[in-house]
């Protein structure tokens, strides 16, 4: 008596041929979950230098407009200024039409940090140099005051003195003579 043993016809890939399709449920489940991966982790590849492009001078990402991106990084600093004259108002009006031209040359390249810290930077920045206005110099003395180090420490107070003829607010090494009204 003779048997016959029957096979069933099964597809069986090459090694090195073997496609998603080709293998069982399991290994083709954990490709796909793969290739998911995969095109998550460039696509977050691609958001980033697409938001590095828009808000920190970052080189353009292939595939974009130039022209686009240009308006739309314009956009997003106008709205950061907007943002950052919100927080400061005193250093906005201090600024008054040149608010936006001085605004984006100190956050020019730089991600943001949040429209306090934008409008403090730019506020020390002007202090320093000797270019803050007195409304703003104690806008900068009160949030000099009210504020703490990153690692909670006081900052240190600025030194506010009343005289006949006003007051003067020194801040670090800068003083601001304000005018009595």
């Amino acid at each position: 008596m003779t048997r016959e043993l029957r096979v069933s016809a099964r597809r069986v890939a090459r090694p090195g041929t073997a496609s998603c399709a080709d293998a069982p449920g399991e290994l083709r489940d954990a490709a796909r979950t793969v290739d998911v991966h995969r095109a998550t982790v460039d696509l977050a590849a691609r958001q980033a230098e697409l938001v590095a492009a828009l808000v920190a001078s970052g080189p353009l990402p292939s595939g974009f407009d130039p022209d686009r991106l240009a308006v739309a990084r314009r956009a997003l600093l106008r709205k950061r200024a907007g943002e950052a004259a919100a927080v400061w108002p005193l250093l906005a009006a201090s600024l008054g039409r040149a608010w936006p031209d001085a605004f984006a040359a100190s956050v020019a390249g730089r991600a943001p940090v949040g429209a306090l810290r934008d409008g403090w930077d730019l506020a020390r920045e002007l202090s320093r140099r000797g270019e803050l206005g007195d409304t703003a110099a104690v806008e900068l003395a009160e949030r000099e005051v009210s504020l703490r180090h990153r690692d909670g420490r006081p900052r240190r107070l600025p030194a506010i003195r009343r005289r006949p003829y006003g007051a003067v607010v020194q801040i670090g090494g800068r003083v601001h003579h304000l005018a009595r009204r």
